[in-house]
């Protein structure tokens, strides 16, 4: 089973892995996600356990193209188209 996700939590999606690997810029992002609930800052973190909602995949819809989003036994996560 999978979720379909809007382009707009794709774009954070994306906004969080450019935080990852920001280094210590990621924690300053997540410091202003957590801030404006239901409201994130432009280049805010997302958790990736609000993105799957407990599950293993979720399908994103970003710009008119679906991506899938897979967690993986050890932790790391998959994008593909």
């Amino acid at each position: 089973m999978s979720a379909t996700l809007t382009a707009s939590t794709g774009n954070a999606l994306l906004g969080s892995a450019n935080a990852a690997f920001g280094g210590q810029r990621a924690s300053s992002r997540a410091a202003n996600a957590s801030q404006g609930a239901g409201h994130l800052a432009e280049g805010a973190a997302v958790d990736s356990r609000n993105l799957l909602q407990g599950q293993k995949v979720v399908t994103i819809a970003h710009n008119g193209v679906l991506y899938r989003l897979q967690a993986t036994k050890l932790g790391k996560l998959i994008l593909t188209k």
